[in-house]
């Protein structure tokens, strides 16, 4: 087994020059959103040459192969997202994307160049292979709800006879060194919940308020008693991060404005805490305008679920990546992050796990690096084999008959 695990690592490491090459064009060319035509076609170029069974989505521009193995048995799937971001890059990097005010800021084109790696492991071991692998290439993660559509349009029943029973994501970070993998079990990332309220008072003059119902110290209000309300009404161990990110009122200097408008989110880690945290925002909202006599409309859009690991896998990804590339590559997270991630539909779904494979340039420090989403973040490709690698890894152990 020890030279069978090293024969992978050194054939993921082979193939590197193409799997940076596939990472690079994508690079060059993001999109964003549902529709990903030109990275579709890529993807699909890169699979064609494998013995996969490729289809493409109907409401988006989705992509799932079919890898079967040389017996029957169950199946197993793995998820790269597509999508980019619409940030302007100021990498300076030789291969920075030609989109003007789009990147691929999240890594996703790594993802992509990852799996299709695996795949290309995969295949050439298929015959080890008891049952079959689902590839999962989806757009729109960025808020988008990719994932949502893949599986309404029956990804987990690719392989009809065997519906997918397992399931395994990576999602590249600078916040740790290169070649790591970060995992652990339960709740990895958050919900992710939007809210809008809509303050309607009495617009007027400036030089006499008393005579208007001014909505704009109102909305500053409800932003300060939403933080209180945050440390006085959420338990400590099943926190919540509710942040008002943007706030519209008025005109000009010299009006009192008849409405403000405040967008934010709200982040939690558990079912009961998102519902929970959602409905005491618009409280809070509802009765700090009704001191003053302002009315509030409050909207909310429901985000993505918690992302939960199941233990047994989580556990899983810890132990295969310590074989695979040594103990100290191999993190368990104290905390999870309060990002969100739509893996979590999957997730809900079928047992699995998502890992982070740390990327860091070796010239920064982890953490301090310039981070997903961010304009200048850069990753370090040295990582892409060890993912490449890990998610081979786990489609041979869950299919090894």
């Amino acid at each position: 087994m020890p030279n069978a695990v090293a024969e992978l690592l050194a054939a993921a490491r082979a193939d590197a020059d193409r799997t940076v090459d596939l990472r690079r064009r994508l690079h060059r060319f993001p999109e964003i959103g549902l529709q990903l035509p030109r990275t579709q076609a890529t993807v699909l170029e890169a699979l064609a040459e494998l013995p996969i069974e490729v289809a493409t989505g109907t409401s988006t521009t989705s992509v799932v192969g079919v890898l079967r193995g040389g017996r029957p048995g169950p199946t197993y799937l793995l998820r790269a997202d597509m999508d980019g971001l619409p940030v302007h890059e100021d990498t300076g990097l030789p291969f920075a994307s030609e989109v003007p005010g789009a990147m691929h800021a999240c890594g996703h084109d790594t993802h992509v160049a990852m799996l299709v790696g695996a795949a290309r492991l995969l295949a050439e071991r298929r015959d080890s292979l008891a049952g079959q692998v689902v590839f999962m290439l989806q757009p729109g993660e960025e808020g988008f709800h990719g994932a949502r559509y893949m599986l309404e349009e029956g990804l987990l029943d690719a392989v009809p006879e065997a519906p997918v029973s397992g399931a395994f994501a990576l999602h590249i970070s600078t916040m740790w060194r290169t070649g790591t993998i970060n995992v652990r079990p339960g709740p990895m990332m958050a919900a992710g919940d939007i809210f809008r309220i809509t303050l309607r008072g009495r617009g007027g003059h400036a030089s006499t308020p008393h005579l208007a119902a001014d909505p704009v110290p109102v909305a500053a209000e409800i932003v300060l008693a939403l933080q209180s309300m945050v440390t006085r009404r959420v338990g400590v161990f099943d926190p919540a991060v509710v942040t008002v990110g943007h706030i519209t009122a008025g005109t000009t200097n010299n009006i009192i404005p008849e409405t403000a408008v405040l967008e934010g989110t709200i982040r939690t880690l558990s079912a009961q805490q998102r519902a929970a945290t959602m409905d005491s925002v618009e409280r809070v909202a509802t009765h700090v305008a009704a001191a003053h006599e302002l009315t509030v409309e409050f909207t909310r859009e429901e985000g993505y679920p918690v992302t939960v690991n199941d233990p047994a896998v989580a556990a899983q990804v810890s132990a295969t990546a310590a074989t695979l590339l040594g103990e100290e590559a191999s993190a368990v997270m104290p905390e999870p992050l309060m990002g969100a991630e739509d893996f979590s539909y999957v997730l809900e779904r079928v047992p699995g796990a998502m890992a982070f494979l740390g990327a860091c340039p070796p010239d920064l420090d982890p953490g301090a690096a310039p981070g997903n989403h961010s304009n200048l973040v850069v990753f370090d490709e040295a990582a892409l084999p060890a993912g490449v690698a890990l998610y081979t890894r786990m489609a041979l152990q869950a299919l090894a008959g």
